[in-house]
């Protein structure tokens, strides 16, 4: 798989570099925003490694520009650890989010889990009842991972797609943390519960007046009975 970084610190962007190479990766760097956007609409890299703070413009425009034409997964990087800027990296539609300082090996457990969630085999498509799903005002097709509501198409990143799916699938039924992890994460996911959480309040900033996700306190989520 080619890999992106975006880094504009040298000594950063060179461990980068040397840790994923050294995993069998291709690599390629650039220290600016608008050069990324452009590298990825002309090369389409199979994963973006986005610092924030980047000195023409910050990572979060990067990603907003890129989700125009591309649905590469995007793993944020950056010096701040504030829960506003975890939240607006995944509501524009970052896949996920590390603060500096943080572990290369890390960094490289963290792109083969996104690669594992996001690889979904065709045996498990063709097992499923239905591969397009009614849940009141939503349409969800899960081949061709798009959503309408009320005949809008609602924009998801991946991660959400598969959290909204396997809630809607089940109706009524409680999914602690740490199913939401096993089934829409999988094997080796590495986030945590607050990831889970962030992910939740984007969705349900994104259907806004169609409240369907609650909150059963202390114990996980669960999509109400229509």
């Amino acid at each position: 798989m080619n890999i992106l970084v975006v880094e504009d610190d040298p000594r950063i962007s060179d461990v980068l570099e040397y840790a994923l190479k050294a995993e069998g990766y291709e690599v390629r760097t650039t220290q600016r925003g608008r050069e990324a956007a452009e590298i990825a609409r002309n090369n389409s890299p199979g994963l973006i490694v986005l610092d924030v703070g980047l000195p023409d413009i910050d990572g979060f425009e990067v990603c907003r520009i890129l989700r125009t034409f591309s649905d590469v997964p995007v793993i944020f990087l950056t010096s701040r650890s504030d829960e506003i800027d975890r939240v607006v990296g995944l509501e524009i539609g970052g896949d996920d989010y590390m603060v500096k300082p943080f572990s290369p090996r890390e960094l490289v457990a963290r792109i083969k889990a996104i690669r594992r969630r996001n690889q979904r085999p065709e045996a498990a498509l063709a097992n499923d009842s239905k591969s397009q799903l009614h849940y009141g005002p939503l349409t969800i097709d899960a081949e061709k991972f798009r959503i309408q509501c009320q005949g809008r198409e609602i924009s998801l990143t991946a991660q959400e797609f598969k959290l909204l799916e396997l809630l809607v699938r089940h109706p009524g039924r409680v999914f602690t943390r740490e199913q939401v992890l096993d089934r829409a994460w999988g094997e080796g996911g590495l986030v945590a519960d607050r990831t889970i959480d962030v992910h939740v309040k984007s969705l349900r900033k994104k259907f806004g007046k169609f409240e369907f996700i609650e909150t059963v306190r202390g114990i996980g989520y669960r999509a109400r009975e229509l």
